[in-house]
């Protein structure tokens, strides 16, 4: 499949196939609420804290993760009201796509947006919420809790897994 734009155009190459998954025939921008909720694998590296560097905009992932964070499941404790518990929680949603630059290069709003598929491990493709865990995409195992580490401890826990 060739890729499109970051723009959310329809798909190319006859990917409007009616049997296609919607996310092969789908905009993000076309997606119902369901759909957009769905693609999300359940890897949780947007949940871990991030150091920004003020000058370059450059994004180091910690393993540090969101206190609202379940990191068995990988889920969010508070979905519903993350946005009113943790204030810098970001949400993500179709318009805003294009002014996340740091989503892991496995996430699948990521991938969609750029024109990609998703990968095996994905819950979609794979029918199994488990393989992301199994495939070892996911923070299940390798992240900490917030209220473990200090403010001033965070450059301690930059990691390169995210990528």
């Amino acid at each position: 499949m060739t890729a499109r734009p970051q723009d959310n155009a329809p798909r190319p190459n006859g990917a409007e196939d009616a049997e296609a998954p919607f996310w092969r025939r789908k905009s993000l921008n076309e997606m119902t609420v369901e759909e957009w909720e769905s693609l999300c694998d359940g890897c949780a590296k947007c949940c871990l804290l991030k150091l920004v560097d003020v000058g370059s905009d450059e994004v180091d992932y910690t393993d540090v993760a969101c206190r609202l964070l379940d990191l068995g499941t990988c889920r969010c404790n508070h979905y519903p009201m993350r946005k009113e518990i943790v204030a810098d929680c970001v949400v993500l949603r179709p318009e805003t796509m294009k002014d996340i630059g740091w989503l892991p290069s496995t996430c699948a709003y990521r991938l969609i947006g750029e024109g990609k598929d998703l990968p095996w491990w994905h819950p979609l493709v794979s029918g199994d919420p488990e393989t992301v865990h199994e495939a070892g995409i996911s923070v299940r195992g390798r992240a900490i809790r917030e209220h473990r580490v200090r403010e001033d401890e965070l450059e301690d826990h930059i990691v390169t897994w995210p990528e």
